[in-house]
Parts: structure tokens; C-alpha cells; sequence
């Protein structure tokens, strides 16, 4: 009995899988091309930090967060899923929506997640705002740290995010319900 041959989406699916990556780096599929990058640099981590920090005080809501979780969202091309990694994944802690997720998880639930720019910024702005767009996810917050600026994206339909607000480092963004206060930006400098 002959074996039907794999697609070329499969076999890339199977192979990014199987994918093993020196310690802190991190493997993603986005829109079919598998994409590895180092761990990132201290001013990357300080503003994912002081994030942490103003969600952890601030949300009307007490929100479970992760660094690095694996999430499978739609693909707008042939592959069918993408595999997307966000610095920052938020949910509503009553959710307890990590407590038995895997490597990758849907991303049903996750109220926002959060990208800082890095190598390729470029990925960040466009490719992976339009997976979690596709993913479903209410919120977006970018810090791009090569225009000095964050945007937060909102309202997903289809492909990307009808309404984006993007302020300079320095100003206020206000994060809407579930987490309802204002991200004060002017540290991430």
C-alpha cells in the first residue's frame, strides 16, 4: 500500500515540530516560514517588565500572564495554522486558562498580548499582528522600540484590527475592559 505523500504544509508543520533550539531561543511558525530568534536583549526585558508590573497593580481585573506561551492561531494562507510566540500573553486569571495548556494552546480567552520589537520589527507590525487578529484576540499592544512609540490595536476582524491608537514613549495608553487603567509608557525609554 503506497503512502499518499505529505503536503508541503505537513511536512513543514511536522518539521518546525520537531524543531529543537538552543536553550532561550524560540522557534515560530509565522505564514509558513519557520522563524528562530535569540533570547532578547535587557531593554527588551525591562519593558515587558514594567508592563508586568502596571497589569499586575493596576487591571480591574487580576489577569494570569506568560511569558513565551505557544499559541496556535489561523493562517491566511494555504498552511493551516500558524504557531506564534508573544512576549507577553494575558487572560483573565478566573479563566485559569494556562493551568492545563500545552506547548501551544488556542487562543480562546486570551484578553491581549503583548510584542516589543526586536531583530525583525517588521514581523511584530505587520505578520504577527495579523495572526492575532486572525486568533481572535481583543488586544494588541506593540512596543516599538525603533520608533520610539506603542500601539494598541483593537477590535479584530478578519485579517487585522479595525481601530489602533499609537501614542510616543512618554504618554499614556488606556487598556480597556478586562484591564481598564492607563499604561503609563514614559519609563520604557
Amino acid at each position: 500500500m503506497a503512502h499518499e505523500p505529505l503536503a508541503q504544509e505537513e511536512v513543514l508543520l511536522e518539521g518546525f515540530l520537531a524543531l529543537e533550539t538552543p536553550e532561550g531561543f524560540r522557534a515560530e511558525l509565522i505564514e509558513g516560514e519557520i522563524v528562530v530568534t535569540p533570547p532578547p536583549g535587557g531593554a527588551h526585558e525591562s519593558i515587558i517588565s514594567r508592563i508586568i508590573r502596571q497589569v499586575a497593580r493596576a487591571s480591574a481585573v487580576e489577569m494570569d500572564m506568560s511569558g513565551n506561551k505557544g499559541l496556535q492561531v489561523p493562517r491566511g494562507g494555504p498552511c493551516p495554522r500558524n504557531h506564534v510566540i508573544p512576549d507577553l500573553t494575558l487572560a483573565d486569571a478566573s479563566l485559569a486558562l494556562f493551568d492545563d495548556a500545552g506547548s501551544w494552546m488556542e487562543c480562546d480567552g486570551v484578553a491581549m498580548v503583548v510584542e516589543v520589537t526586536s531583530a525583525n520589527p517588521d514581523r511584530d507590525r505587520r505578520a504577527k499582528r495579523h495572526c492575532y487578529a486572525r486568533g481572535g484576540i481583543p488586544l494588541y499592544l506593540l512596543a516599538d522600540r525603533e520608533a520610539a512609540a506603542v500601539t494598541l490595536f483593537s477590535d479584530p476582524q478578519g485579517d487585522d484590527y479595525r481601530q489602533l491608537c499609537t501614542v510616543p514613549y512618554g504618554k499614556e495608553v488606556a487598556l480597556p475592559e478586562p484591564f481598564s487603567f492607563v499604561l503609563r509608557t514614559a519609563d520604557f525609554v
